[in-house]
């Protein structure tokens, strides 16, 4: 597997297309901080003063040691009202406006693993994903995951299954560590796990600690959007 990017076919779009297509998508956003000071070290959300993490990922620190995601990487920011929060949620609908925003999704999704991926790939230790995994959608959809499916033959990775566990809260956002399993053993894979949406971060990192529990020696995440607040202007 290259180390640069486990890209298959990517459509037929020309990829100075798909580049302007993504930065059209986040222009006018925040954008994504890097961690620091008031900046939290996982999920490059809002961390308190003094705090390396924020709330949540302190939290899911302490109920999962040693079976997290090791990197967090979000392609962009969305906040609250912003376009790309919308598309974020029209794309698995079946509204009008669906199909568009999933090519923009898409585009995003595919310019940044380009781009940024052997930069991510090596924060998190591993030279390239030997597979990928979509977080579990709460809402139970029959099929392959609206991202999953959007993504279909423009990965040339195999795809790992994760399964919600019997009685298990797949609607929570707090972390669970047994809200899912993987159907089979991944000893020594490096698994790039996939979102579109954090939010508290709880569904993406129980499907972390599944992936670990499976045998998993690496997990990132690369989320297409980092939820933020509604951006006010100062007055």
């Amino acid at each position: 597997m290259s180390a640069t990017a486990p890209l298959g076919t990517a459509g037929a779009l020309p990829w100075d297309v798909l580049r302007a297509r993504a930065r059209a998508a986040t222009a006018g956003l925040p954008a994504v901080p890097e961690p620091g000071p008031g900046v939290c070290a996982c999920c490059h959300g809002p961390a308190r003063p003094g705090f390396a993490r924020c709330f949540h990922c302190r939290l899911h620190e302490e109920s999962a040691p040693g079976l997290l995601a090791d990197v967090v990487a979000p392609v962009a920011c969305a906040p609250k009202g912003s376009r790309l929060a919308t598309d974020l949620w029209v794309y698995k609908s079946d509204r009008p406006g669906a199909q568009v925003a999933g090519g923009t999704l898409l585009a995003m999704l595919l310019v940044f693993l380009r781009e940024e991926g052997p930069g991510v790939w090596q924060r998190a230790g591993m030279p390239a994903p030997d597979c990928a995994c979509v977080v579990p959608s709460g809402r139970g959809r029959p099929g392959p995951h609206p991202l999953q499916a959007l993504l279909r033959g423009c990965l040339a990775l195999p795809w790992v299954p994760l399964l919600a566990r019997p009685g298990a809260d797949t609607w929570g956002r707090v972390l669970d560590p047994g809200r899912f399993r993987a159907p089979r053993t991944l000893t020594g894979q490096a698994v790039l796990l996939l979102d579109d949406t954090w939010v508290s971060g709880g569904t993406a990192q129980s499907a972390a600690v599944a992936l670990k529990r499976a045998g998993a020696r690496s997990v990132t995440v690369v989320v297409v959007g980092r939820h933020l607040p509604a951006v006010t202007s100062g007055g």
